[in-house]
């Protein structure tokens, strides 16, 4: 659990979840979606161990997580102040959903997951990784509930466009 944490504390997932946090008032459904999320892409590398990056290469993991990225960054940074209240409208857990599923394969924490199965037993692993990722969730949504308070809504959706941005960008340099 530990090592799961602390290669998933300040990963990209994490600061996706902070920014879509500042985004919503529906913290418990971007919480729901994530947990879901992450159970059923590291139950998987769990279940097949490092199988995944076996079939599809890490390369074209990175390429996918890489676009994902930079077209969340566009359009937070050409959403409009009146398309503000459709942003809030959208559904939170579909969205925490969906980023992490789509960004997660082939990430360090589903690795070490995988890792962790081929040599203890994979239910322990399984609860140890989702108790690990679920508190790292909710230290993000937290502050993310922290930052929508005290910064101008603008600011923190052209911040969350260029985070964005450069995160997907990093993929295709690193």
């Amino acid at each position: 659990m530990i090592a799961i944490a602390a290669a998933e504390l300040g990963d990209k997932t994490q600061i996706s979840i902070l920014l879509l946090s500042s985004k919503t008032k529906k913290h418990l459904h971007l919480l729901l979606g994530a947990v879901l999320a992450f159970a059923i892409v590291d139950g998987l590398a769990i279940l097949a161990g490092t199988w995944i990056t076996t079939v599809i290469p890490f390369d074209y993991l990175k390429i996918i997580s890489a676009i994902v990225f930079i077209i969340i960054g566009i359009f937070m940074l050409i959403s409009k102040d009146g398309e503000e209240k459709e942003t809030k409208q959208k559904n939170p857990f579909f969205a925490a959903f969906l980023l992490i599923m789509l960004t997660e394969w082939g990430d360090k924490t589903q690795i070490a997951a995988a890792i962790f199965a081929t040599q203890y037993n994979g239910i322990f692993v399984f609860f140890g990784t989702m108790t690990a990722l679920t508190i790292l969730t909710l230290i993000a949504i937290f502050f993310g509930k922290i930052i929508i308070t005290r910064l101008n809504k603008k600011i923190i959706n052209k911040i969350a466009g260029i985070v964005f941005i450069i995160l997907g960008l990093a993929f295709f340099i690193l």
